[in-house]
């Protein structure tokens, strides 16, 4: 299994998943240009991709799937609310073809074993994914305003955690460029997480199976990657085998090896 970021950030998200001969995108925020620089950057054919997972309605999140759909031809996996959001967002997502899940439930794409799960964000119908295939596992947390039961539950035991560290909260703090109603809204518990409530989540899901922990959607006024990876990385002292890794949001990232032995 191999994770690639294409990019993540306020201005755009979209992730890769490789298992074998499949492949799905989870999200499509970045522009059509951008999209295919970057899948091209990683060595990626668009014509591979099997399914679109979308975690969200947000634009940074489903606002390239229109023009994305022109080029790659594969079905759309959404909540149906999700859906709903979306195709009202651009008639052109009208004419995608649609695969509607509950939150909660596990379907196959491929040789892939996708399970839904809700997390608290400001949007319709939010939820991360937990993915395995042959035996190995990732959760994705891209957008979600505090760690709940829930979220632990299904992050632990993965391989590679694909969680949001959105900024810091000393920094936020300190912005000038934010009103005081945005950055309540981005510290609400349907906001964004800190650096801090990333290492809570990454060190409560830990286990001996954990390889990489890849942060990710980190604003670009109000943290910064070293801080962010050695902030999860203080989190993780009982887990030396683990790395911590930034995602940015102008190139992509890959990451292997990260199945557990045996």
């Amino acid at each position: 299994m191999e994770l690639i970021v294409l990019g993540s950030g306020s201005s755009g998200n979209a992730a890769v998943l490789c298992a074998g001969d499949s492949m799905v995108l989870i999200d499509a925020g970045l522009g059509p240009r951008k999209m295919m620089a970057r899948l091209a950057a990683a060595g990626l054919d668009p014509t591979r991709i099997e399914a679109i997972l979308l975690t969200h309605e947000h634009g940074d999140h489903a606002g390239g799937l229109p023009a994305l759909l022109r080029t790659v031809q594969c079905p759309v996996y959404a909540t149906r609310l999700t859906a709903e959001e979306v195709r009202g967002q651009d008639p052109r997502n009208g004419g995608a073809s649609w695969r509607i899940f509950g939150s909660g439930t596990t379907f196959a794409v491929g040789s892939l074993e996708v399970t839904a799960f809700s997390v608290p964000h400001d949007a319709a119908d939010p939820v991360g994914f937990t993915i395995r295939s042959s035996g190995a596992a990732v959760a994705i947390l891209t957008d979600l305003g505090h760690v709940n039961h829930s979220v632990v539950h299904h992050a632990t035991g993965v391989n590679c955690l694909f969680i949001e560290a959105n900024h810091d909260e000393d920094l936020l703090q300190r912005d000038t460029r934010r009103p005081f109603s945005i950055k309540q809204r981005i510290r609400s518990p349907h906001g964004h997480l800190s650096n801090r409530n990333a290492a809570d989540l990454a060190s409560r899901a830990a286990t001996g199976a954990l390889r990489r922990v890849v942060l990710g959607h980190l604003s670009r006024d109000c943290n910064e990657p070293e801080l962010a990876v050695s902030v999860v990385r203080s989190a993780l002292d009982a887990f030396t085998g683990v790395e911590v890794v930034a995602a940015r949001e102008d190139e992509p990232l890959r990451v292997t090896g990260f199945a557990a032995p045996g």
